[in-house]
């Protein structure tokens, strides 16, 4: 050893380094493949929302199609440019009160260093902003279904503006900003349960009791005119949901992910199936659009569920979705609220269910140590997520029926009834969603094939 130093300073030299070493170790460095994941994922959510235009558009009725690929549509636009210019900083800025977050650095993106990690992973911030950006468009885009037929296209997008800043952005800090007051109950909402599905929902419900029913509701025929067209949406929506729901967990480190990438399969299949079995059994028929609603229903229900259940659980999770939300379509009819494309059936049911079975299937053995009712876990974790359904189920249905009176007070919600009656597309679009006017055109008259005449025809049927 060398003259003058001590054996106890070579002891604290040595455990110092050892703690400088796992320090180092502990401190996420950026991950060109977490980042490349996370990068593809969005670019799934993001197709998403044609996706869901697609499987809207298809279930109205002609005269309505583009205008409900519009609304959807029309969600790209203007929430792109809310979240840069100042709703990522309101959604997972600095916690102020637990309600609402901010960051001057996140106003336009502009604060924020090209490999500047978001906080405690390995992806950039901008990677984190933009893949929330895509469920941000999408939960707005997910209320037009209950609106079809009725809302004029510029009242729509004043509505989603606003939603957007007063409803979207706080119950998004609410439930996954460090902070929100839902985030520290303990709240489990792995991909947007609540902050999306409910969100949406509950708003849906908001509007159309203040906007009304369409005219005909309950006594015209208003099928699908395009059921291939739903079943493209449908598959699109399925496809971009393993963005949607594996990105969640922004990384693929620890296999967590993973098993939401196979729950997100299994509770998809196990809920159409459901749906199509109940519909068998209760109208007689296997249809395309019940697959397609079962499809989308599964998906709903394991998007809060996914991080914390087994596949087997991933399975209950998707049958008592499939049933309860074929069930639950049929309640506008009795009870005489106008969900036109059966957002509040789907989506508000399938999310409230799919959060609650958090409280049940939970295994604390994936995303986190919660265990449900049927593992041991007693009704804590269901409690909390009782709180979670209900704080954001009550705040958007109120808050968005509040947004649709003063708009439809203001500059009218709806269009006039001529309009609806003769379709929405040509006034509020100057267009068709199919041109007709030259089907069989420009082939020459057919000429005549010999035969018996129309009476010589009639002599021989006497």
């Amino acid at each position: 050893m060398p003259p003058g130093i001590t054996t106890d300073a070579v002891t604290s030299g040595i455990s110092g380094f050892q703690s400088a070493v796992t320090l180092a170790a502990d401190t996420p460095t950026l991950s060109a493949a977490n980042t490349g994941f996370m990068l593809i994922c969005s670019a799934l959510v993001m197709l998403m929302t044609p996706g869901l235009a697609f499987f809207y558009g298809g279930m109205v009725r002609v005269k309505s199609t583009l205008n409900m690929l519009m609304m959807s549509f029309i969600s790209l636009g203007i929430v792109t440019i809310l979240w840069v210019l100042f709703g990522f900083s309101l959604a997972f800025g600095d916690d102020i009160g637990s309600v609402i977050g901010w960051s001057s650095d996140f106003v336009g993106l502009s604060g924020i260093g090209l490999t500047e990690l978001w906080d405690g992973y390995t992806v950039p911030i901008y990677v984190f902003a933009v893949f929330q950006l895509m469920f941000a468009i999408i939960t707005p885009a997910l209320i037009s279904g209950a609106l079809a037929d009725r809302v004029k296209f510029t009242a729509w997008a004043l509505f989603i503006t606003l939603w957007a800043v007063v409803v979207y952005f706080p119950v998004a800090h609410w439930v996954w900003g460090a902070g929100g007051w839902l985030f520290e109950l303990g709240v489990i909402d792995f991909a947007g349960g609540t902050a999306v599905h409910i969100n949406a929902g509950a708003a849906a419900l908001g509007v159309i009791l203040v906007i009304g029913k369409r005219v005909g509701f309950k006594k015209d025929p208003m099928r699908p005119h395009s059921l291939p067209l739903v079943m493209l949406g449908a598959g699109l929506l399925w496809f971009g949901w393993f963005g949607f729901n594996a990105g969640s967990w922004l990384g693929n480190d620890d296999g967590v992910g993973a098993v939401m990438f196979v729950n997100t399969q299994v509770a998809t299949a196990a809920a159409m199936l459901a749906w199509l079995a109940y519909e068998k059994i209760r109208h007689g028929a296997f249809t395309t659009l019940g697959a397609a609603s079962g499809a989308v229903a599964g998906l709903v229900a394991i998007t809060p569920s996914g991080g914390s259940v087994s596949p087997l659980g991933a399975i209950a999770v998707g049958v008592i979705a499939g049933v309860v939300c074929a069930m639950a379509v049929g309640l506008k009819y009795k009870l005489g609220y106008d969900d036109s494309l059966d957002v509040v059936g789907v989506h508000l049911v399938g999310g409230v269910l799919g959060s609650l079975l958090v409280g049940l299937f939970a295994t604390g053995g994936v995303q986190s140590d919660a265990k449900g009712l049927f593992y041991g876990g007693g009704l804590e974790q269901l409690g909390k997520q009782a709180v979670g359904v209900f704080a954001v189920l009550a705040y958007s249905l109120l808050v968005s029926a509040l947004l649709a009176f003063v708009i439809d007070k203001t500059m009218g919600m709806r269009v006039e009834e001529d309009v609806e009656v003769s379709g929405i597309d040509q006034t509020e679009h100057a267009e068709t969603a199919y041109d007709f006017t030259g089907a069989g055109g420009g082939t020459a008259p057919r000429t005549p094939v010999p035969g018996p005449t129309v009476e010589a025809s009639k002599k021989v049927d006497a």
